[in-house]
């Protein structure tokens, strides 16, 4: 038997239910999860996800074969459950055709609604419903998306318009309207005659008048849309396999533009900005569900509240409020009442935020969706909160519910309020995305991906985003549009994508042909500098400068959760006091990596190190070391005072040298003159010291073992600082990290200075601490030879940066030359330097992980490189049973996040056996 490729639900039963989303994509399973709950959904049926790719596998001939009979069934269906009959003149049934994937992907596939129509259905239409406006401006809907969908009817070039808007433009213009809602009946035919002979002439095809034709456009279309572009992108942001494929949701059309009765919306069951439990959304009377989520109009508030809100936010008297733009809880009492019980029912379902779509057609109240909902980092983290302790959630649920990489999200800087008391707002629109962004004006997408790529700063600016932008919104700091609610497009984007984002800002007017920003009179050019505030709305002018977010009570509560689950704990990674106290706030317990040769990049010390390194000979490294210890000690002191018992683990000097030494012309005289030689001499010695491959040359374990008088002094200035901060009370717990090693000897040979230094100075000062002495595994060998190098070494920390670059032999400086195409290839799945490769650095990590402690049980393994802070990598490093992970201090609450989830799903593995 051929396998089932179409799933039908309506009338409370349906084929599918809400677990099998990977067959049915998201949508078509919650479709029918709601037929069984009880919800009103129009019928239809969902076409899977299995059958898109059997599109790109067997093409559209075979598969429409394939699918015909199916289709044609479900459409019976559908037609017996509406008493309509599809392409039927008298008794027409009209259909929306949707995307659907496993992933939700707003706005970035594509959507035909008003699917049948033609010259002949119209007449039907307008007899049975008796309102020849409705069927009209369906009509004209239909033609201007399938056109533009399945008949490519789209702007040439970025500066022009939609070829359809034009037309819509045009003839408002001469009807002397501005919203697309006060066009008359005999507009809405001249725009339909306008629409057909505008894709005659850009296509050289009809229109087509056939429904089953229209049909089978559409679905193909949708399958087409998986692989458009902004498709692609969004995929590759999120993660989403390409072949998961989409499915397709084929309804029956209820309509919202039917009057004054009808309206269309999209609520959330909490507050998807910031996490607040208040039900919200917007509506549109007389509009159709795109009109919603393009931004073309301008949406009013579901609640009283909210409506409040937002007209106090745009300075709107409460008696104006209500007159113009009343809430639909005061406008339609009885309709807002069943949307606000089915909402709850259907979180509580869920037990989850979500995301609904509705139409109203007539009085009559029809869900055609609902998801989880997309929401910033903060609002993730107060709804997983609040849903634990309202107990619809258990803890565990709670932390698996968090993207670690959202986290990042809570930590984006916000305006800083000394700086604002300066700042001129401009406008004001919606707060559709929280955070602070600064940055120059550009108005096309293709320009702020550029500009970014020069390193500069960008706010996009749009009279409305559509999906076509998002490239341009990734590379955005933020974004400003003219048109659209809380639901639009660049809101719910730029939510799902942690950017800071102001919509609905109607003040502003924008020129894409001339590149400017008109507000008031005051007229921006591409290139001027904005600020955007995505918690109040507020667009300023200038640049206006940000500070540090502040950490919530929620967010405090969920770090004191992971620490109750997680058993790897998490370090981080820095070179400065300010650096660890930063990660001590952020919750780490210890330093995995100090850098020691990051110390010496300020002014006052970079000489001193540069006098050592050009230093001929022993003595005279000796005399510019003297002058380094002060420094490096006065450092340590303040590392370990902020890291107050916990250890730190200080890697000694690991510098390719060329980095340090001068190369310009005045700097080798400085040095010269410092030094007391003559400028030949130091240019000769900086000649000398370049190295052909400086990643693999003269550095780590290399160095110290060449000139051990370095080592010498940098285990000096550790154990004083160590032993300074003891005598004040305070304990330090050193942990002394031979780096680059690659050869037992080399690290014995190191480990022996380092304890002679010691001993020195313990002797001298008449106290001890206890101190470990460990290494780097970066070098294969090293990893492969864990078992010899840990008779000696007392810690393993593996420096993962060079592990990655010296497996795979890609230099980590010139892997962008080839790493795009090995991506798009799919040679490569990830950046290997981003994301651990746990098939070959990673089996060198377990295994002399595991060899490590065959000899030495207690050894102590932990990583440092980047992969320290990303959340796959954390996982893998808990399986593998490292003890610790390290990272930049803004990840440390990603990596223990991630942490406590390897640790859950463990516990949950173990508890299926």
């Amino acid at each position: 038997m051929d396998k089932k490729r179409v799933y039908t639900f309506g009338k409370g039963e349906a084929e599918g239910r809400s677990d099998m989303r990977n067959l049915l994509g998201g949508k078509g399973a919650n479709l029918a999860e709601m037929n069984l709950i009880g919800v009103p959904v129009p019928p239809g049926f969902t076409i899977t996800t299995d059958t898109c790719n059997e599109y790109y596998e067997k093409g559209k001939d075979a598969v429409v074969e394939l699918l015909r009979p199916e289709v044609n069934k479900a459409l019976a269906y559908i037609e017996s459950v509406m008493g309509l009959k599809f392409g039927d003149v008298k008794n027409p049934l009209l259909l929306s055709v949707r995307s659907g994937a496993r992933a939700s992907m707003p706005g970035m596939m594509d959507t035909i609604l008003n699917l049948g129509l033609n010259d002949e259905v119209l007449q039907g239409i307008i007899a049975k419903s008796g309102n020849e406006r409705f069927a009209w401006d369906s009509y004209r809907r239909f033609i201007q998306m399938y056109g533009d969908v399945v008949m490519g009817l789209k702007p040439v070039n970025k500066e022009d318009i939609d070829p359809f808007e034009k037309i819509i433009e045009e003839i408002k213009e001469e009807a002397g309207v501005k919203l697309d809602n006060e066009l008359s009946v005999d507009n809405l035919k001249e725009l339909v005659g306008r629409f057909k002979k505008a894709v005659k002439e850009e296509t050289g095809k009809d229109f087509p008048t056939s429904p089953e034709e229209q049909l089978w456009g559409a679905i193909m279309a949708v399958f087409d849309s998986w692989m458009n572009e902004r498709a692609i992108l969004y995929r590759k942001m999120e993660g989403i396999p390409a072949e998961w494929g989409t499915a397709v949701n084929v309804q029956a059309m209820v309509f919202g533009n039917m009057g004054e009765t009808s309206a269309t919306g999209v609520c959330f069951s909490r507050d998807a900005g910031n996490g607040e439990n208040l039900f919200n959304g917007e509506y549109l009377i007389n509009a159709q569900g795109e009109d919603v989520v393009a931004g073309i109009r301008t949406p009013q508030q579901i609640t009283k509240i909210g409506s409040q809100r937002w007209a106090e936010r745009a300075g709107i008297p409460e008696a104006v409020r209500r007159e113009q733009y009343p809430s639909m809880e005061e406008a339609m009492p009885e309709i807002y009442k069943e949307l606000n019980e089915l909402q709850h029912k259907l979180e509580l379902h869920y037990r989850d935020m979500q995301d609904m779509e509705y139409t109203v057609q007539e009085g009559k109240l029809w869900f055609l969706q609902t998801r989880n909902g997309k929401r910033t980092g903060h609002a993730m983290v107060k709804i997983a909160m609040d849903l634990m302790r309202e107990g619809i959630i258990t803890e565990e649920e709670a932390l698996m519910r968090i993207e670690p990489n959202k986290l990042d999200e809570l930590l984006h800087p916000v305006f800083d309020k000394k700086a604002l008391l300066n700042a001129r707002v401009l406008t004001k629109g919606l707060p559709a995305s929280p955070g602070a962004a600064s940055g120059q004006i550009v108005f096309f997408s293709e320009d702020a991906t550029a500009w970014h790529a020069d390193n500069k700063r960008v706010i996009l600016v749009r009279i409305e985003t559509s999906p076509e932008d998002l490239a341009g919104m990734t590379s955005a700091e933020g974004i400003l549009t003219a048109r659209g609610g809380m639901t639009s497009h660049a809101a719910v984007v730029a939510r799902g994508m942690g950017k800071c984002c102001v919509s609905g800002a109607g003040a502003i007017q924008v020129d894409y042909k001339k590149r400017t920003l008109t507000v008031d009179g005051v007229v921006l050019h591409e290139g001027d500098y904005i600020s955007i505030d995505g918690s109040t709305g507020n667009v300023y002018a200038d640049r206006v400068e940000t500070k540090a977010a502040e950490m919530d009570d929620d967010f405090r509560e969920l770090m004191s959760l992971t620490n109750k689950y997680a058993k790897l704990k998490v370090r981080a990674n820095a070179d400065t006091p300010h650096d660890a106290q930063i990660a001590r706030s952020f919750g780490a317990v210890g330093i995995g990596l100090c850098r020691t040769e990051h110390m010496f990049f300020e002014e006052s010390k970079i000489r001193a190190m540069r006098e050592m390194i050009l230093a001929e000979t022993a003595e005279g490294r000796l005399q510019a070391l003297k002058k380094l210890l002060p420094y490096q000690q006065e450092d340590f002191r303040g590392i370990f005072r902020a890291m107050a018992g916990c250890p730190v683990t200080v890697r000694l000097l690991d510098p390719p040298l060329h980095e340090f030494v001068p190369h310009d012309e005045n700097g080798q005289r400085e040095m010269a003159e410092t030094m007391g030689v003559s400028i030949d001499a130091i240019r000769q010695r900086v000649e000398s010291l370049m190295e052909h491959n400086p990643m693999l040359g003269h550095r780590g374990c290399r160095l110290g073992n060449t000139y051990p008088e370095i080592t010498y002094m940098q285990t000096r200035a550790i154990i004083g600082a160590c032993l300074d901060l003891q005598e004040e009370g305070i304990t330090c717990f050193p942990e002394i990290m031979v780096p680059l090693t690659g050869i037992l000897y080399e690290f014995k040979e190191q480990e022996r200075v380092i304890r002679e230094a010691a001993e020195e100075i313990f002797k001298e000062r008449g106290i001890r601490i206890d101190y470990k002495v460990g290494t780097m595994i970066e070098v294969p060998r090293a990893a492969l030879t864990a078992d010899r190098i840990a008779s000696s070494a007392e810690f393993f920390s593996f420096g993962t940066n060079d592990l990655t670059q010296m497996t795979f032999g890609y230099s980590r400086d010139d892997i962008a030359s080839f790493l795009p195409i090995y991506l798009e290839k799919k040679i490569l799945k990830v950046d290997p330097f981003q994301v651990l490769d746990q098939k070959g650095v990673g089996k060198l990590v377990r295994m002399a992980t595991e060899n490590g402690r065959s000899i030495r049980p207690d050894l102590k393994c932990g990583i440092c490189g980047e992969h320290g802070g990303e959340p796959s990598s954390v996982k893998f490093c808990h399986n593998v049973g490292l003890n610790y992970v390290s990272c930049s201090p803004f990840r440390v609450p990603i990596a223990r996040l991630a942490a406590a989830q390897a640790q859950i799903e463990e516990d949950r593995n173990a508890a299926k056996k």
